[in-house]
C-alpha cells in the first residue's frame, strides 16, 4: 500500500507490501508521485520485481497451511473433510521446506510418493483422481496467499502434472446386497446407519444435503423438504416418498426444535460407519454415493422424465444427470424382448 506525505516542498512515496522490499522515492509533483507508486503496484501483482527473500525463507509450508486451515477453511462447506485432508498433508516432509525454497520438484517428488502408498482398508495404491481432489485445497491456498494475504508465493502446482482417466462409476446395487446392508446395521451401534441409507436410496440426495436438513425444512403435510443450498449453490424443494416421509416422522423426537437435524450425525461420524457397514456386509467397491447413483436410475425406471429427476436430484445440465443414471439392464432386456416383433423379419 501506497504511503504520501509533502516534506520540504517534495512530494514522498513509499510503497509497502507483505513479502516485497520497502520501495520508496520523492518526487517534485503529488501526480508523480501516484504514478510511480502504482507502477510499482502493477509490478509486484506481476511478480516483475522480486519477493522479499527474506519474508519467504522465514514462512514455511506447513506454516502457511495451517493458517489457511484455521482461517479460510471453516468458512467453506467442507470444511470437515478438507481439515482431514490438510492435516495428513502436515505429516509429510515437504512442509518443512520454507516457501521461497519450495518447488514444483517438491510436489512432483510428493505426488509420487503419494501414488505409491496403500490406500486405507486395501491394497491398491492411491488413484490420481483421488489425489487430484487432496491437491486441490492447497492450489486455492496458494491463490489465496497472493491475493488475500499479499504474499508473492508462486504457486507450485501450476506446472504438477497428473494424469487421470475420467472412469465414470456405474457401480449399482447388485440383487441381494441392500438386505446384506441393512442386517449388517444391526450388529452396530449407531441406529441412524439404517435410515439414512433408505432415505437416501428414496430421494437420491447427496450425504451433505441430508445430513444438513432441519426439521423446518420438511413440510410433513405437503411430504416434501427443502434444500435451502445445494452443491451447485441453488435450493430446491425435493418430493417425499411415503416410506421417505414414514423414514423422517420415525426419528423424530417428541420435543424436538425446528432448527434440530433430521439425521444427528457428523459427515466424519457417517463414513466412518460406512466403511464398518461394508466390511460387515461383505460387499467391496460400493461408495455410499454410489446410493445416489442407485436412487436417480430408479427414478428413471420409474418413468420419470428428465426435467423432472433433475428437479429432484438438482442438476442442471443433462450431461451432469446422465453421469449419475444407469439404467438396470436387466430391466432394459426384458422391455426389449417384450418390444420384440413375434414374427421374424424379412429382408
Amino acid at each position: 500500500m501506497a504511503t504520501l506525505r509533502k516534506r520540504n516542498g517534495r512530494w514522498q512515496v513509499q510503497v509497502r507490501r507483505q513479502g516485497f522490499p520497502v520501495q520508496s522515492h520523492s518526487f517534485l509533483s503529488k501526480a508523480d508521485a501516484n504514478e510511480w507508486a502504482r507502477t510499482i503496484e502493477r509490478q509486484q501483482d506481476r511478480h516483475e520485481l522480486g519477493p522479499n527473500r527474506k519474508a519467504l525463507k522465514s514462512m514455511t509450508l506447513a506454516a502457511l497451511v495451517v493458517r489457511y486451515r484455521d482461517e479460510v477453511v471453516p468458512k467453506k462447506k467442507g470444511s470437515a473433510v478438507e481439515t482431514i485432508l490438510l492435516n495428513r498433508f502436515l505429516r509429510y516432509p515437504i512442509c518443512q521446506r520454507t516457501l521461497y525454497e519450495l518447488t514444483t520438484a517438491d510436489f512432483a517428488a510428493y505426488r509420487d510418493q503419494r501414488l505409491s502408498e496403500p490406500k486405507h482398508r486395501s491394497d491398491r495404491p492411491v488413484a490420481p483422481k483421488s489425489l487430484k481432489r487432496e491437491l486441490s485445497p492447497l492450489s486455492h491456498m496458494f491463490r489465496h496467499a497472493v491475493v488475500e494475504w499479499e504474499i508473492p508465493v508462486r504457486n507450485p502446482l501450476d506446472g504438477l502434472k497428473l494424469k487421470v482417466t475420467d472412469n465414470k462409476r456405474e457401480r449399482r446395487l447388485h440383487a441381494g446386497e441392500l438386505e446384506r446392508l441393512l442386517a449388517a446395521t444391526k450388529k452396530g451401534k449407531n441406529k441412524l446407519v439404517a435410515p439414512i441409507i433408505l432415505f437416501a436410496l428414496e430421494t437420491a440426495m447427496r450425504r451433505g444435503e441430508m445430513l444438513s436438513v432441519q426439521l423446518r425444512h420438511i413440510d410433513f403435510e405437503r411430504s416434501s423438504v427443502v434444500i435451502p443450498e445445494s452443491k451447485s449453490g441453488y435450493s430446491r424443494v425435493i418430493p417425499l416418498t411415503a416410506r421417505a416421509v414414514a423414514i423422517l416422522e420415525a426419528l423424530r423426537p417428541e420435543d424436538a426444535k425446528p432448527t434440530d437435524l433430521a439425521f444427528p450425525i457428523t459427515p466424519v461420524a457417517l463414513r466412518l460407519q460406512w466403511d464398518r457397514l461394508t466390511n460387515r456386509a461383505g460387499i467391496d467397491d460400493l461408495n455410499f454415493h454410489d446410493l445416489r447413483h442407485e436412487g436417480i436410475s430408479r427414478l428413471f425406471e420409474l418413468g420419470l422424465t428428465v426435467p423432472e429427476v433433475a428437479s429432484i436430484s438438482g442438476h442442471r445440465t443433462l450431461a451432469q444427470l446422465m453421469r449419475y443414471s444407469h439404467a438396470n439392464h436387466e430391466a432394459v432386456r426384458a422391455k426389449l424382448i417384450g418390444e420384440r416383433h413375434p414374427q421374424t423379419l424379412i429382408v
